[in-house]
C-alpha cells in the first residue's frame, strides 16, 4: 500500500504541474482538478505528504523507461545535434521557467526546464536551473541528480557545484557538500556565498551531537552555564505574576489575571508572551553581549543561497 500511495502522489504531483503550466483550457483544468480530488480521496494522500515524494518526477520516470531502446540504438552513433529551431525553442522554455521561478511557481518551472532539456539535453544550464527549482520544492535528491548531469556536461560550471553543495547540505551530507563548495571556489574564487557556505558546512562537520545540545548544534549547555542568563531566568521564575500564571496553566484553572469574559487559555498565552518579551528586554539591557552571541549562533547555522537565486 505504501508503494501505491507513492505512485498516487507522483500522479497527483504531475497533474498539479500541468495545472500550473497555464497551457490547459478552462474545461481541461476543471477535469484535472476533479481527477486530483478523486485520487486524493481514493488513496488518502495530498500534496502536503512530501514524505511520499521520489527523486524523479513521473515524466522523468516515463522518459527513462521509454527511452531505453532508443538509447541502446544510439550507443555507437554520434549524438544528435538539436536543430536551430529546437535550440531557440529550448531557450524560450528556459526563459519561461526563469519567469516561473521569479513568481515562485516552482513546479511549473520544473516543467518548463524539463521541456527545454528534451529539446536540447546537452545544455548544462537547463539541468542546473531545474536543480534550483527542485531544491525550492524540497526535492534535494532530484537537485543532486540534476547537478550531477550539469557537471557531466560542463565540468567547469561553478554554479552547478555550488548548487550541489546546497542540496547536499540540505540532506545533511556536509562532508560531500564541503568537497563541492571547494570545487566551486576553485572555479569562482571571489564568490562570497561559496566561501560562507563552505565555512558553515565545515563547522557542521565538526559538530557532534550533545545530550544537552539543541537542534543544529545550538550550544544549550553553554547557555545554561552562563551566570548572567541563569540569574535573569531565576528572577523571571521568581516573579509573582509569572508564578501565578504558571500555577494556573498547570492546574487548568481560570486565569486570575484575565479580563472578564475572555478565554482563560487566550489570556494565559498572552500573559506568557508578555513575560517572555519582558525577559528578552531584560536580557538585552543587562547583557547585550550574550544576546549578540545567541544571534551569531543562529545566523551561522543556515547556508545561504543568495547568489544562487539568479537563473541563467
Amino acid at each position: 500500500m505504501a508503494d501505491q500511495k507513492r505512485l498516487a502522489y507522483s500522479i497527483i504531483q504531475f497533474l498539479h504541474t500541468q495545472l500550473q503550466s497555464g497551457s490547459m483550457s478552462p474545461d481541461a483544468q476543471e477535469s484535472l482538478e476533479v481527477a486530483i480530488q478523486c485520487l486524493e480521496t481514493a488513496f488518502g494522500v495530498s500534496m502536503e505528504d512530501q514524505g511520499l515524494a521520489v527523486s524523479q518526477t513521473l515524466p522523468e520516470i516515463f522518459e527513462a523507461v521509454a527511452g531505453k531502446e532508443l538509447e541502446h540504438s544510439r550507443t555507437n552513433s554520434e549524438p544528435i545535434t538539436p536543430s536551430e529551431d529546437d535550440v531557440a525553442e529550448a531557450e524560450r522554455l528556459k526563459t519561461e521557467g526563469n519567469d516561473q521561478m521569479k513568481a515562485e511557481n516552482f513546479e511549473a518551472a520544473v516543467s518548463f526546464y524539463g521541456k527545454a532539456i528534451e529539446l536540447n539535453p546537452a545544455n548544462a544550464v537547463y539541468f542546473c536551473n531545474r536543480a534550483a527549482a527542485y531544491s525550492k520544492l524540497g526535492n534535494y535528491a532530484g537537485a543532486v541528480r540534476d547537478c550531477e548531469r550539469a557537471i557531466g556536461i560542463d565540468p567547469n560550471y561553478s554554479k552547478a557545484y555550488g548548487r550541489m553543495g546546497l542540496a547536499l547540505s540540505s540532506l545533511n551530507k556536509h562532508p560531500e557538500a564541503v568537497v563541492y563548495y571547494k570545487k566551486a571556489l576553485e572555479l569562482d574564487p571571489d564568490n562570497e556565498t561559496y566561501k560562507s557556505n563552505l565555512k558553515i558546512a565545515e563547522q557542521k562537520m565538526k559538530e557532534t551531537p550533545s545530550p544537552t545540545g539543541g537542534p543544529g548544534g545550538f550550544d544549550l549547555a553553554g547557555l545554561l552555564n552562563n551566570p548572567g542568563f541563569m540569574s535573569m531566568a531565576s528572577n523571571l521564575m521568581n516573579n509573582p505574576q509569572v508564578q501565578q500564571l504558571m500555577s494556573g496553566m498547570i492546574s487548568g484553572g481560570h486565569n486570575a489575571m484575565g479580563a472578564a469574559g475572555s478565554s482563560p487559555a487566550t489570556n494565559d498565552l498572552a500573559s506568557l508572551i508578555q513575560a517572555g518579551q519582558q525577559f528578552a528586554q531584560q536580557m538585552q539591557q543587562q547583557n547585550p553581549e550574550l544576546i549578540e552571541q545567541l544571534r551569531s549562533q543562529i545566523r551561522s547555522r543556515t547556508p545561504s543561497a543568495s547568489n544562487e537565486e539568479q537563473q541563467e
